[in-house]
């Protein structure tokens, strides 16, 4: 018997989508569901409504990463 699910790909990792569920922008993450709707709950990360759905842009994840890139670099003086 083979197993269907395996050959289909995750919702999560397809690249054609632009609006995520939250369970699949946490995915994305590599976090839990919990911190990911508290990330959005704060404003850190940015989701918009979908009728009574809540759906995140895949832009905002880059979004997302891009700053807590920035401010987690080193700062560096001159001299």
């Amino acid at each position: 018997m083979q197993d269907t699910h395996a050959a289909a790909p995750l919702a999560a990792d397809d690249p054609t989508l632009i609006l995520l569920t939250v369970e699949e922008a946490a995915r994305r993450l590599r976090i839990g569901r919990t911190l990911c709707f508290h990330l959005i709950g704060s404003g850190e990360l940015e989701s918009v409504p979908v009728g009574r759905l809540r759906r995140v842009p895949v832009a905002a994840l880059h979004d997302y990463v891009t700053r807590l890139r920035q401010a987690h670099r080193p700062t560096t003086t001159t001299a």
